[in-house]
């Protein structure tokens, strides 16, 4: 076995020894470093301990990025593990450090490295949540259209509704322009209701109503639409193995080839 392989093996997998110590240590590092950088944002601690904050923050930050050099390195494609989900993940959890160098106060956008501990599942080899993800992964995508039409009837309905109440409700009842009553219906038709801004007259406290209760029978069309669609999927039974060429997860249990690039498993 190469260098490289040994690597991959270690990084990617998590049925060996070596590969789970791995992942079950990366993901303690990762939760150590989200509650570092909750902690910097209370005023109180990071007075006290900002700069033990500050040099936890970079460590792991380091830590991270060699990691993912390493990962990129194990990879034979290594733009198709860069470009996958944990990819940008992986990346994202590095770059606000650097850019806080440049842009002071981005570190706090590190908490998205809570992201990456979704890899418990592949540690714990808790395959049937891989298929559940793949599941509702199949059933959002196939229901992408119906939601999108529903969304752009939505838009349409808040901004006729929106510029309705702009044309009957006075300025001085916070109508100050059709941009602003869009969101006022929004508000309205998803039950929100903030309550900054609402309809003095009849007829607008009239339309009002009608808004509410279209909102919720909109409420539950979503749902309805994801949910039949899950019904629909099929449910394979799933491994944690990981693609040495493109890193990617979620092949049958008996597939021999990575269905997203045809190497050999």
């Amino acid at each position: 076995m190469t260098f490289r392989t040994r690597l991959h093996e270690i990084i990617f997998e998590a049925d060996t020894p070596g590969g789970k110590l791995f992942d079950v240590l990366l993901i303690l590092s990762i939760i150590v470093s989200v509650i570092l950088v909750m902690l910097d944002s209370v005023s109180s601690i990071q007075q006290s301990f900002g700069k033990l904050l500050y040099l936890g923050e970079w460590f792991f930050t380091i830590l991270f990025t060699i990691e993912y050099i390493l990962r990129l390195y194990s990879i034979g494609r290594p733009l198709a593990y860069a470009t996958s989900f944990f990819g940008w993940v992986d990346l994202l959890a590095i770059l606000p450090s650097y850019l806080s160098i440049i842009f002071p106060g981005t570190h706090y956008l590190l908490v998205i490295r809570i992201l990456r501990v979704l890899r418990i599942f592949r540690v714990l080899k808790l395959a049937q949540y891989l298929g559940e993800i793949h599941t509702l992964n199949r059933a959002l995508l196939a229901s992408r259209r119906k939601i999108t039409v529903f969304l752009f009837v939505v838009l349409t309905l808040v901004v006729i509704f929106g510029s309705l109440m702009y044309l009957i409700e006075d300025p001085e009842h916070g109508f100050t322009s059709i941009p602003r009553s869009i969101y006022w219906a929004i508000v309205t038709l998803t039950t929100v209701g903030y309550g900054d801004i609402s309809p003095q007259t009849a007829l607008g406290q009239a339309i009002s109503a009608i808004i509410m209760i279209i909102g919720y029978g909109i409420i539950a069309v979503p749902t309805g639409i994801v949910t039949a669609e899950l019904t629909q999927a099929y449910k394979k039974n799933i491994s944690t193995q990981a693609c040495r060429q493109c890193s990617a997860e979620g092949h049958d249990s008996d597939a021999k080839h990575c269905k997203h690039c045809g190497a050999e498993l």
